[in-house]
């Protein structure tokens, strides 16, 4: 039975590359339902056609294909190099993103579940954290973080670090934490990292 009726909220993130992904399928193998805000902000482009309006006033016609749809992989690298385009076109869509994020979480709430999690790779970046009941941090040492990506995105050294500059420093991540996974082991260890997190979350917030 939960305490007064309320769904946990857990956010869950990590640098690109860190194995946030595999944390999240462990946690929808304990049927803990999860809202994705990458899956998110590649919806929210449907949702609400008036943003690729927007994305065509403000960076051109050039990242539009003759479909209507963004060009992802480029208009991604051209964001990631330029700062001030980046934070351009976050001011954008992370509103749109951060609305579809709690119409889907409040789903869940009334729904009854009694643990929903926000898989959000810029969770902290975007004070999300500060929403949660409890926060996640999966982490992993930085050149196996950029060997991962490297070979999962078929992306270069320099195209992969400069995402993982684009988010904030995995130390001050770590302090606004409130649990941090150490995936650099096999899956097993980060399976009991996971099943511990959970049982003392439910153990502290259950009757």
């Amino acid at each position: 039975m939960k305490l007064n009726n309320k769904t946990i909220n857990i956010g869950l993130t990590g640098g690109i590359g860190s194995g946030k992904s595999t944390v999240s399928s462990i946690l929808k193998e304990k049927g803990i339902p999860i809202v994705d805000a990458d899956i998110i902000s590649r919806k929210v482009l449907d949702i609400y056609p008036e943003i690729l309006v927007k994305v065509k006033k403000s960076f051109g016609e050039k990242f539009i294909d003759s479909s209507g749809n963004l060009k992802r992989r480029i208009f991604g690298n051209y964001i990631f190099i330029n700062k001030e385009k980046r934070v351009e076109y976050e001011k954008i869509i992370i509103p749109y993103i951060i609305k579809q994020i709690f119409i889907e979480m409040d789903s869940y709430h009334k729904e009854g579940k009694a643990i929903c999690v926000l898989d959000a790779p810029t969770l902290m970046e975007h004070k999300l954290h500060e929403k949660m009941d409890f926060n996640i941090l999966v982490w992993v040492q930085r050149d196996v973080q950029i060997k991962r990506v490297m070979k999962r995105d078929n992306l270069t050294k320099d195209e992969v670090i400069s995402r993982i500059k684009s988010q904030m420093d995995i130390d001050d991540k770590i302090n606004l934490a409130d649990f941090v996974i150490d995936n650099s082991k096999d899956i097993n260890y980060t399976k009991k990292q996971v099943n511990s997190i959970i049982l003392e979350i439910t153990d502290n917030n259950f009757k």
